[in-house]
């Protein structure tokens, strides 16, 4: 069995030892609909059910591992153990009683993190899951075959977040540093300014962003957020009104989001 050396082990017994090997081939993310520290799921998993997620993920970024990644847990329904011996890693995150609100940035740096890891380990591939048996990444409601009678966990804004931030972070720390393509000398004088103007753009947000950490509830200045939203937001407008082609908005995105998620890192 494999451990996360990110997480705190809070090992589940019997369940550890008995429940029978799998090959990880997906990761799957759930929300818990409730508002739990990941030792409080754990203590819920031990104390209250007979299932289990591999992780549990508080809303602070205390992460925890109960069950190891080779390990079957039964979070994922059909997804759990396959007859060939294939499996998901699962991981509850906490939510609001109702599993509508988004991840916490804290939360969504760990579920990067763990992300990277299970790609590098288990040689998840990156992508989201085609199919219910498909290798990759994804979240509970992508395929009904992962949820005994539907569900609509994570919730909208964490799907959101999932396609937006989650999987993109995980992609572009597991593939490394983006190198743009040597294709500057081509560049003509408007799209050269462009480019100049992104970059301040970016100085700009990474600015907004060492103000303050964005943690959960407010305690960051939601002022200066919204500022950072309205820089990227007008510095992706830009790229449309200068008549760029498809391909030269793709590069200059990916050189703006790699800045961003360079910054976020650290």
């Amino acid at each position: 069995m494999a451990w996360y050396p990110g997480a705190t082990r809070y090992e589940l017994q019997p369940e550890s030892d008995d429940q029978p090997a799998i090959r990880p081939t997906q990761f799957i993310v759930h929300s818990i609909i409730a508002p739990w520290t990941a030792k409080r799921t754990y203590e819920y998993w031990r104390d209250s059910t007979n299932l289990e997620s591999h992780f549990g993920l508080g809303y602070e970024g205390d992460l925890g591992q109960f069950i190891g990644t080779e390990t079957r847990a039964d979070a994922n329904y059909q997804a759990n153990r396959r007859p060939d011996g294939t499996g998901a890693v699962s991981i509850e995150t906490a939510s609001n009683l109702q599993g509508s609100d988004p991840w916490t940035a804290a939360q969504v740096e760990e579920l990067i993190k763990l992300g990277v890891w299970l790609h590098q380990r288990h040689g998840i591939p990156l992508r989201i899951c085609r199919t219910h048996d498909d290798p990759g990444f994804g979240y509970h409601r992508l395929h009904s075959a992962w949820a005994v009678s539907g569900t609509s966990c994570p919730g909208d804004a964490r799907v959101k977040q999932f396609k937006e931030l989650v999987f993109p972070g995980i992609v572009g720390r597991a593939a490394g540093p983006f190198t743009p393509p040597e294709q500057e000398d081509d560049m003509t004088p408007e799209e050269r300014k462009l480019l100049t103007d992104t970059a301040a753009a970016v100085k700009r947000i990474e600015a907004a962003l060492a103000q303050k950490p964005w943690t959960y509830k407010g305690k960051g200045d939601p002022r200066d957020m919204h500022q950072v939203v309205k820089d990227i937001d007008a510095t992706v407008r830009s790229f449309k009104s200068a008549g760029l082609t498809p391909a030269q908005i793709d590069t200059l995105v990916d050189k703006l989001g790699d800045s961003l998620a360079a910054r976020l890192a650290n």
